[in-house]
Formats: structure tokens, sequence, C-alpha cells
């Protein structure tokens, strides 16, 4: 079985957008700067006409999934530098009315079933929460962040030690733009 010499993908660069590659991969737009470091031995990245070119020489399993890897990454980051990530959540509740305010690098959600202490879910990274009624939007232009921050506020709210059928209470996601 012959091994393919090189294997190349290429991500095109929108305009308005600035890619460079020293070390680590910087992606400069209108909303902003995000910067990466991808370490990998086989995995090279360069920017030519025009292009994100993601390559690897002789390359095994790992190396074809790394380059998948590396460049979904960084078609994320030019996706958020252009259009950016936002998540619709809502908030839930049959039994206590809950109260959710978002304040500095923190969630706080009071009176989550009846609690007398507040959960807290933390933000991460330059993510904004917004809420608005029953509505929250987490938004930013870096995905994992974002990502995270979501996962962090329904975590925040998971029900422990009750019929899940009865307590539906919390805070869930409904849709990603």
């Amino acid at each position: 079985m012959a091994q393919i010499a090189i294997l190349r993908e290429e991500i095109p660069i929108p305009e308005g957008i600035t890619v460079t590659v020293d070390g680590a991969v910087t992606v400069k737009g209108s909303k902003g700067q995000l910067s990466r470091d991808f370490k990998s031995r086989n995995v090279t990245i360069k920017v030519e006409d025009g292009n994100v070119v993601v390559e690897a020489r002789f390359p095994k399993k790992k190396d074809k999934a790394m380059l998948g890897t590396i460049r979904s990454h960084i078609n994320n980051m030019i996706v958020g530098l252009t259009d950016g990530f936002t998540y619709n959540m809502k908030i839930v509740y049959a039994h206590f009315p809950m109260t959710v305010k978002a304040a500095g690098n923190k969630v706080t959600i009071e009176n989550f079933l009846g609690e007398r202490h507040p959960r807290t879910a933390k933000i991460v990274g330059d993510a904004k929460v917004q809420i608005k009624g029953e509505d929250v939007t987490v938004s930013g232009i870096n995905k994992e962040d974002v990502g995270q921050t979501m996962a962090n506020l329904e975590q925040a709210t998971k029900i422990k030690g009750r019929d899940p059928r009865v307590f539906q209470d919390g805070i869930y996601l409904i849709n990603k733009e």
C-alpha cells in the first residue's frame, strides 16, 4: 500500500481578515484578534495566495487527524471574527421563580428550587452574557469560550437526586446561531 506524500488543506481568507503565522496563528478582524499556538511535529501552517495552507508530509493516521483538527480551529477563528458565535438559552422553572444576574465574570442564579444559597457559573474569556426576562444570550468571537460559558450555565442548574420528569427547572440551550 502506497503512502500519500503530502496531505494539504486550504482555508480561504475572507476580506477584512488578516492571518499571520509566526509560531502561533494570529487572526485579526474588525471584531478583534484571536491567537492560538498549534504544536504538531508533522503539520505545517503557512499563508499563501490568500489562503491558509495546512499540510502534512508523509502523514500517519494521527497526523491526518491533527491536520483536520487544526483546519477546523483556524476556520472557527475566522468565522468568529467575521460573524461571531451566539447561543440562545431559556430559563425554565415550574416550582420556584429563579433570579439570574450576570455581573463581572460570573452569573449568579438565586432561588433555584427554593435553595437559600445562590449558585454561580463562570463566564470564560471574553464571552458576553445578556439576560432579558427568561432569555439568556451568550455571545463572543471565540467558539470555545462561548461554548464553555454555555455549558457552565447548564451545569450550574443541573438537578441531582430528584425525578427529572417532575423537576425540569434549569437553564437550557434552545439554539445556536
